[in-house]
């Protein structure tokens, strides 16, 4: 089978890499992107039925297209991947779907990389790791699975009729936990909830989504997390057209808060006495926010309509103030666990010398120590905002100005004035000269 030359391989058609077909694409860096399955697959079938997007259409995008769709409303995880089919389609990338990478090496005695597919072997210059965060499901090794309770990731929960007759445990309270237990709750479920720590931010305040505020605010701009909350997960929910995550709320429509999940031991599950400490400072995120949006109000004379009732809270329910800290699965009845605990990255096919003991990628900006690998995708990569899609298109432009770079520096030739004048001119075009 004969060997495909490109220059630069993308490995995955999501979010991040039709981002980065855009970017090189516009550069004028000729590429090809290879994806396991068809193009934003995991918001097709890795993602509950009803989820939709966390930002409203006017901010979870990219610059060059907007959604069919009001501004203010949270596309469905159907109208986002194929708004990501159509943006492919609006710049030509070149996607290549069907094909799995198997193993990524470094090329011995010349430049590049050897990459085996499940539709043959490409040799590649550079090879854009773009297959985001969300790669080998998380769940803790807690409860064993000959244990007399169903149990699976919030990566493969679907619908309430999905899960036996019964009530329900969901560990965790980002996002995906949160609306989970909610969905599980209103369908008639029993269901308890554990609480870790969180942050809650309002979904909009004063007539201004919370995307808009962490805009004006610089918050998207933070190049770290705060220390000490770098696992903090954020409950913020788009169901139902939008709603602030409120623990108290929940508890009152029937959901039994308890603090984070401890160890099982004969069919009894502990819980952390830290649930009070946990909604408390997840209440001081929400009300910081709120100050800061006020003075920024004030500072700025915007005229947006007062709010006072966004800082009322309803009392500390009974499972708060007297919390339950074990729970016999049985005896509550509990048939079922959701573990909305997260992933963890999975590059075993990438076999470079690019990762750190934990398996996670030694990286800056997605840039590897490793020369000509870079990733995509990844949180935290640039700023807060890497994690959104807008996010991710501007760590894609970072990373196409850098392989650009790279190119110019190859183009160098000093004996050739004309092919070092265009070396100079490419490296001048991305800020280096």
């Amino acid at each position: 089978m004969s060997i495909q030359e490109v220059e630069v391989l993308v490995v995955g058609a999501g979010q991040a890499g039709v981002a980065m077909s855009e970017h090189l694409s516009d550069r004028g860096i000729p590429h090809l992107v290879v994806e396991r399955d068809r193009i934003a697959e995991r918001w097709r079938t890795g993602r509950w039925d009803s989820l939709v997007a966390n930002g409203p259409a006017w901010h979870d995008r990219f610059p060059g297209l907007e959604f069919d769709l009001d501004p203010d409303v949270f596309a469905s995880k159907e109208q986002v991947a194929e708004y990501f089919v159509a943006y492919a389609e609006k710049i030509g990338a070149p996607i290549r779907s069907g094909v799995e990478v198997t193993s990524v090496r470094r090329n011995i005695g010349k430049p590049g990389f050897r990459v085996e597919t499940s539709d043959g072997t490409i040799e590649a210059r550079y090879v854009v790791a773009a297959t985001g965060p969300f790669q080998r499901p998380v769940i803790p090794t807690v409860v064993p699975q000959d244990a007399a309770v169903h149990q699976i990731h919030s990566s493969s929960y679907r619908n309430p009729q999905q899960l036996p007759e019964g009530g329900i445990l969901v560990v965790g309270a980002g996002s995906s936990g949160v609306q989970i237990a909610d969905e599980l709750q209103k369908s008639g479920r029993s269901v308890y909830l554990a609480v870790g720590p969180h942050d809650r931010p309002p979904r909009s305040y004063r007539g201004r989504d919370f995307c808009w505020w962490l805009g004006v605010l610089g918050k998207w701009d933070a190049s770290a997390p705060p220390m000490g909350a770098e696992h903090v997960t954020i409950a913020v929910s788009g169901a139902r057209g939008g709603h602030t995550v409120d623990f108290r709320a929940l508890a009152a429509g029937g959901i039994t808060l308890v603090g984070r999940a401890g160890a099982f031991e004969n069919g009894v599950m502990s819980f952390a006495p830290d649930l009070g400490k946990n909604i408390a400072n997840g209440d001081a995120n929400y009300l910081s926010l709120l100050d800061e949006a006020d003075a920024h109000i004030t500072q700025n004379g915007l005229d947006l309509p007062e709010e006072p009732e966004a800082r009322l809270r309803l009392p500390d329910p009974e499972c708060v103030t007297n919390p339950i800290l074990e729970i016999d699965l049985a005896e509550a009845g509990i048939t079922s666990i959701v573990w909305a605990t997260g992933f963890a990255v999975d590059y075993s096919w990438l076999q470079v010398d690019a990762f750190d003991a934990t398996g996670r990628p030694k990286q800056q900006r997605g840039v590897s120590i490793e020369p000509g690998i870079y990733f995509l995708g990844l949180p935290w990569q640039s700023r807060r905002g890497s994690s959104f899609i807008w996010g991710v298109w501007h760590d894609a432009k970072y990373l196409a100005d850098q392989i650009s770079i790279q190119r110019s520096y190859l183009a160098y030739n000093a004996d050739q004035p004309a092919q070092r004048a265009l070396a100079h001119a490419a490296a001048t075009t991305v800020g280096v000269a």
